[in-house]
């Protein structure tokens, strides 16, 4: 090899090594660094974002219940018993509207009263007449029990569905959901029992009616016997002995 090819061969390898040198090294900047205090303060704001989801959510399910609550206290009971219990009252009172000869009429007892019970029987009425009055008397002391016999006969046939109704409305006031199934359960129950009373009341009229008519034809039978014997023993003078 001679001494120029030698120096070309130097040179060369100088060229190929001067890149080389001229390659900068990897940056020490490039590895992570880990800040706790911004890690830290990141978890206490996640910690708070999710508070305050829960409260938003415990706050949603209290109105969820407070809305069923209401619905709950809106639910209402049917009352189709209500008409049966009105039909049974117009029933009884139709009972009572047939009272004849003294009715339940305040305008119209005094006149009838005084018409079939006199007091005394005037001495102007004839035997005919006295017998069709007593008659007229007795035919208003039985028609008066008959009618309190009747009005009996249709409580007594009402006690067996008013039983049933009140095991119902016991029923429903026990199982009551809400305020106002409660309220209209205690309304029930209060109905049945005013329906009660009133057919006691007519029960007692009933009764004190015939009871009364009795009595009042009793007395007027003693005052006409009583008018009779005065009738039949005249003054006395009649049976006088006279001295010639």
């Amino acid at each position: 090899m001679t001494k120029l090819a030698h120096c070309v061969t130097i040179g060369l390898a100088g060229a190929a090594v001067i890149p080389l040198a001229l390659v900068p090294a990897p940056a020490a900047a490039q590895i992570a660094v880990f800040d706790g205090s911004n890690y830290a303060q990141n978890i206490l704001q996640a910690a708070r974002a999710l508070e305050q989801i829960n409260h938003q959510v415990q706050s949603l399910q209290n109105e969820a219940t407070m809305l069923e609550n209401m619905g709950r206290n809106l639910q209402t009971f049917d009352f189709p018993q209500l008409q049966q219990m009105t039909s049974a009252l117009e029933k009884i009172d139709g009972l009572m509207n047939q009272a004849q000869a003294i009715g339940f009429k305040s305008g119209q007892v005094d006149a009838s009263f005084k018409s079939l019970f006199p007091n005394a029987a005037g001495g102007s009425l004839s035997t005919d007449q006295h017998v069709a009055d007593a008659r007229a008397r007795l035919a208003a002391a039985m028609d008066s029990f008959r009618h309190a016999m009747d009005v009996q006969a249709e409580v007594v046939s009402n006690i067996q569905s008013d039983s049933k109704l009140l095991n119902d409305l016991s029923g429903r006031s026990q199982s009551s959901v809400g305020a106002l199934q409660a309220q209209q359960a205690a309304n029930q129950l209060l109905a049945l029992s005013a329906k009660q009373q009133m057919q006691l009341q007519d029960l007692l009229a009933a009764e004190f009616r015939s009871q009364s008519i009795d009595r009042a034809a009793r007395a007027q039978g003693e005052a006409d016997a009583r008018a009779a014997t005065t009738r039949f023993l005249g003054t006395g003078k009649a049976y006088s002995s006279t001295h010639d």
